[in-house]
């Protein structure tokens, strides 16, 4: 008996292999993999050449602006700029997720922070609209594709060319044949899967730790829930046309219909009207400054850091340092509490996907792949707050070198490189596992109670 199984699995791949429409299907799914991992690394090259060229031009810029402005360090410091860098791990190649609308690099100067947190790079509307064709997005859209395309027919294709028959009177057991036949598939597509990830790994130069690791492992479960869904929908014995567009309206309902519902539904949910008001309030919170008493700003200056009480406005003047970054510091401050509850409702948005997230293979894939990769909105709003750290590190150490004109001279601007940003990924498996696992089983469950009782009813 064990020697007719071997024998029929032979010829079983034999038959697959000789398939010139599911041996192209494969090919294509390879090139299109090849593709992304060539765009994952022009997009990790483009972003190492954008922080190199800031390096150099923070530099030249301090230097430029210390040569034009060699006496006024308030005024040197309203054109100063310091850049901090959200490092980015290599495995963002395989998942660049929102890092190519949210940006990787900032440089603020000391002035009011609000108005430059959210300033991005321009880019072409259209190519943004298009977005990047990075390995997640394959893994997530291509691969179920070819999955149905190799298995839409696993029972159907031996009914509609006459050979089911044959196959129950001469198989001892033809559920195992059709095991069989989905195991080679799967065989052939994890293959792909495999191949593309260890070259992923290779010409990314990506970190073989505990984050690739938990990368593989997803990417390898997803495919095995597609797969699953596959051997589920053959076991209720319908046409090729009838499963085939089954498994079609799943994915288009798991990959399309799904997604764009729940991102209506939590944009409904948590509003975000603050993102307007932010930029309103610090926008009126300092400009309106100008035509009011100037001796308040001050008084609220001090009182926000009472370290530089020492330092007072000239009675009567019209202008001084010190009111001027007063006035600046009251943008951001009256602009507070609005720019604390968008990012709370961002971080809410974040929780309620990945929550529901978890009840759809495909988001729950994407948002994951995302969040191993650091380019998750999690990780940007960390970038956020480590950024203001950044911005108020900054007007500390220089606010006592304007409000006692400081020299210029007597600084070492050379010392002012970029700084950086390192999320620290902390991998929770069983969030990360469950989710899918459970979905597999489910289906597989499903399938087996059909596949007995149509073979117990088909050899009654």
């Amino acid at each position: 008996m064990k020697k007719d199984s071997i024998q029929l699995c032979i010829l079983l791949l034999k038959n697959f292999l000789r398939s010139r429409g599911l041996m192209t299907g494969l090919l294509l799914l390879f090139a299109a993999g090849l593709i992304s991992l060539h765009i994952g690394k022009h997009f990790l090259e483009k972003n190492q050449e954008i922080i190199a060229k800031t390096a150099h031009y923070q530099q030249e810029s301090l230097a430029r602006t210390v040569k034009y402005n060699p006496k006024d360090m308030g005024l040197l410091l309203y054109y100063a700029r310091f850049g901090l860098v959200n490092k980015m791990p290599n495995l963002t190649g395989l998942a660049i997720g929102q890092r190519d609308v949210n940006p990787s690099l900032q440089s603020v100067t000391i002035r009011n922070l609000e108005e430059q947190k959210y300033a991005g790079v321009l880019m072409n509307p259209m190519y943004q609209l298009l977005g990047n064709m990075d390995f997640s997005f394959v893994l997530i859209y291509f691969f179920p594709l070819v999955i149905i395309a190799l298995c839409f027919n696993l029972v159907s294709e031996e009914k509609e060319e006459g050979t089911w028959s044959l196959v129950l009177s001469q198989s001892g057991s033809p559920l195992n044949m059709l095991r069989m036949k989905l195991l080679i598939r799967f065989a052939s597509v994890l293959l792909v899967l495999l191949l593309l990830l260890g070259m992923g790994g290779f010409y990314l130069d990506i970190s073989f730790d505990a984050a690739f690791s938990a990368f593989v492992l997803m990417a390898l479960l997803y495919v095995s829930f597609w797969f699953a869904l596959c051997w589920l929908v053959a076991s209720f014995y319908k046409s090729s046309s009838q499963s085939s567009l089954t498994l079609l309206l799943v994915w288009l309902l798991l990959t399309v219909v799904v997604p764009a519902s729940l991102h209506a539904l939590t944009v409904s949910r948590y509003p975000v009207p603050e993102a307007f008001s932010t930029v309103l309030e610090s926008r009126e919170g300092y400009h309106t400054k100008w035509d009011q008493p100037k001796e308040p700003t001050v008084a609220k200056f001090h009182r926000r850091y009472p370290q530089f009480s020492s330092f007072v406005h000239p009675q009567g003047a019209d202008y001084s340092w010190l009111w001027y970054y007063a006035m600046q510091q009251m943008g951001d401050d009256e602009a507070a509490a609005d720019a604390q509850a968008l990012k709370e409702k961002l971080k809410q948005r974040a929780a309620f996907s990945r929550t529901a997230g978890m009840a759809f293979p495909t988001i729950h894939t994407q948002l994951n792949l995302n969040a191993l990769s650091l380019s998750d909105m999690d990780n940007y709003l960390l970038y956020l707050e480590a950024l203001e750290d950044f911005h108020e590190q900054k007007r500390l150490y220089f606010y006592p070198k304007i409000f006692t004109e400081a020299p210029v001279a007597g600084e070492n601007w050379q010392a002012f490189t970029l700084a950086y940003f390192e999320d620290k990924m902390q991998i929770d498996w069983l969030k990360l596992v469950l989710p899918l696992f459970v979905m597999t089983l489910l289906c597989l469950g499903w399938a087996r109670l059909n596949f007995t009782k149509k073979m117990t009813h088909t050899l009654a």
